[in-house]
């Protein structure tokens, strides 16, 4: 079937299957490079799934008003894209098979690319539950076959690590993976569909390509944990050849850094920082790392001189007994060493990233707890990201554990030097997943920490947003969930609770606190619940319930 369009074009259907529950996408649409065949995805709309929220309290009107938003929970039907394969000259579709890119969570294009001299259609499948994915060709034959494979026990960090770039002149791909046990970055024949060889190796992890020369076979990746003698969490400029030689840290200096390119990318601006070393500042070869020009230095001494107290930076080996933990203790103004302080953890234990400051910042939010009186923690535990495979895989579908068993270890080692920690009056607070942290602490390691304030919190990972929970929980929702969920384990509550949330919480489903509520009533377990009816997320751990916060701390961590 031919029409005429509104500008004079002719506009011919090549499809007949396209419906309301199965449109096509009108903006993915990819013809070939020699304008015979084209690709159309054809999809199943995600579900409709609200979270409705009630505002008690709106500015605009005396009655309360009630908003939704469309909300996608664990389990929900996601959109489901399928790739269709067109022939322009004879204007039928050719017959394809998604056998290998079946039940997909989603699906990134790629555009085309050729094999034998012919072009062939590429793009990425992250299947549903986040532990098998590949990079797949579907040729003009309609045959599909797969370049890349990644496997997963437990889930592959598409989330957060999912990294490549093609590289059209050649035909091959910079692929990130941690098949090896840490996050490095391969080289893929995309006309053989193999690695050619893996292009980084060793016990650290590359974070992210930051540029790559094609011509001259050499790649800039952002590295943590490259210099084996520092911190594991430093971020490292690190500069490498295609095939893995020459592979070499370009940045120097015990800190964390942070650069900046050159219009020509030959130089950059590298200033380099601890939370107890200010910032340097120095231009550097891009080819050898060498200083230029050195524009910015200066001690901590000069800072100590001015009565500037720095953090402490600390490690010691979690739970089991050989793989350091990394945190940092943040005193209070006028410490006193023959006092004992209790000690306040800020808690946050989110998979997708690691959270103790490593550069050089005010921390004022630690030090106006620190200035409450309180030793202030902050710490990464097993479970976070950006260490190795076997570290981050302690969070699959066990994010109750939250590090706890590394984090009341690292606690308990650095009292046994700092006798000025009082471990008999051992706090903690977190937001969002942090929120779930701190009632996990009590619910489970109630025998260490005394009194927990949690904001926003999802209690529960089945009312929490799909995406993050299904990355670390896997699909189907299974028992595990359950099992992970705050309220399951209310009847283990030791210790004193203070629940903060946001009744306009768009982030964290507020039903997460609610529900934990009900079943600490029903279960006559003591707590406190501050309520803010137009709060949205995490607003207490900065607003309207700080003060109420810092009160509870005092009644229940005091003498």
């Amino acid at each position: 079937m031919s029409e005429t369009g509104t500008d004079g074009t002719l506009r011919t259907q090549l499809s007949k299957n396209g419906t309301e529950e199965q449109p096509y996408d009108k903006i993915m649409v990819f013809k070939s490079p020699d304008d015979k065949f084209a690709i159309a995805w054809q999809f199943t709309p995600e579900q409709e799934s609200s979270l409705h929220l009630l505002n008690y309290a709106p500015d605009d009107q005396l009655q309360p008003k009630l908003t939704k938003k469309q909300y996608l929970k664990p389990g929900d039907r996601v959109r489901v894209d399928r790739p269709r394969l067109f022939d322009l000259g004879t204007k039928t579709e050719i017959e394809t098979s998604d056998a290998l890119f079946a039940n997909p969570y989603q699906m990134i294009s790629l555009g085309w690319g050729v094999k034998d001299g012919k072009p062939e259609y590429r793009f990425i499948f992250n299947e549903r539950g986040h532990q098998l994915m590949r990079v797949l060709a579907m040729g003009l034959d309609g045959t599909v076959r797969v370049l890349i494979e990644e496997k997963s026990g437990t889930f592959i960090n598409y989330a957060n690590k999912l990294s490549y770039e093609v590289l059209k002149e050649s035909n091959m791909m910079i692929w990130a993976s941690e098949r090896d046990g840490y996050n490095h970055i391969y080289l893929v024949d995309l006309e053989k569909g193999k690695v050619k060889n893996q292009i980084t190796q060793g016990q650290w992890n590359v974070c992210d390509v930051e540029h790559v020369n094609e011509a001259n076979q050499r790649i800039w990746v952002s590295a943590y944990g490259y210099r084996k003698d520092e911190d594991p969490y430093h971020l490292n400029l690190v500069r490498v050849n295609f095939d893995g030689t020459g592979c070499q840290a370009l940045t120097e200096g015990d800190g964390t850094h942070v650069w900046k390119w050159s219009p020509n990318n030959h130089f950059f601006i590298d200033t380099w920082s601890r939370v107890d070393l200010p910032p340097r500042t120095a231009v550097r070869s891009s080819e050898t790392g060498s200083v230029q020009l050195m524009l910015h230095e200066r001690t901590a001494h000069d800072l100590k001189e001015n009565g500037w107290d720095p953090p402490e930076r600390f490690s010691a080996v979690g739970r089991d007994g050989e793989t350091l933990i990394y945190g940092i203790i943040i005193r209070p103004p006028q410490f006193d060493k023959t006092i004992m302080y209790p000690v306040l953890e800020d808690l946050y234990s989110g998979p997708h990233d690691f959270f103790t400051p490593k550069g050089f910042e005010s921390l004022s939010r630690f030090r106006e707890w620190a200035s409450e009186g309180y030793i202030v923690v902050k710490l990464d535990a097993m479970g976070t990201n950006w260490r190795s495979k076997k570290f981050h895989d302690v969070a699959y579908k066990n994010l109750k554990d939250a590090g706890l068993p590394d984090r009341i270890a690292w606690t308990k080692e650095a009292a046994k030097t700092r006798p000025w920690m009082d471990l008999s009056r051992v706090g903690v607070m977190g937001g969002s997943a942090g929120g779930q942290n701190a009632v996990s602490a009590l619910l489970h390691h109630g025998d260490f920490y005394k009194a927990a304030v949690a904001d926003s919190g999802c209690h529960d990972n089945r009312l929490d947003k799909i995406w993050w929970n299904e990355q670390w929980m896997g699909y189907p929702v299974d028992e595990s969930y359950e099992e992970n969920s705050n309220i399951t384990h209310v009847g283990k509550l030791r210790g004193k609770l203070m629940l903060v949330v946001g009744g306009m919480d768009t982030n964290v489903d507020p039903a997460a606190t609610m529900r934990l509520v009900s079943k600490l009533i029903k279960e006559d377990k003591d707590h406190e619940l501050v309520f803010i009816p137009d709060g949205s997320h995490c607003e207490g751990m900065n607003g309207p319930a700080l003060g109420r916060m810092k009160r509870f701390f005092k009644q229940n961590l005091s003498p």
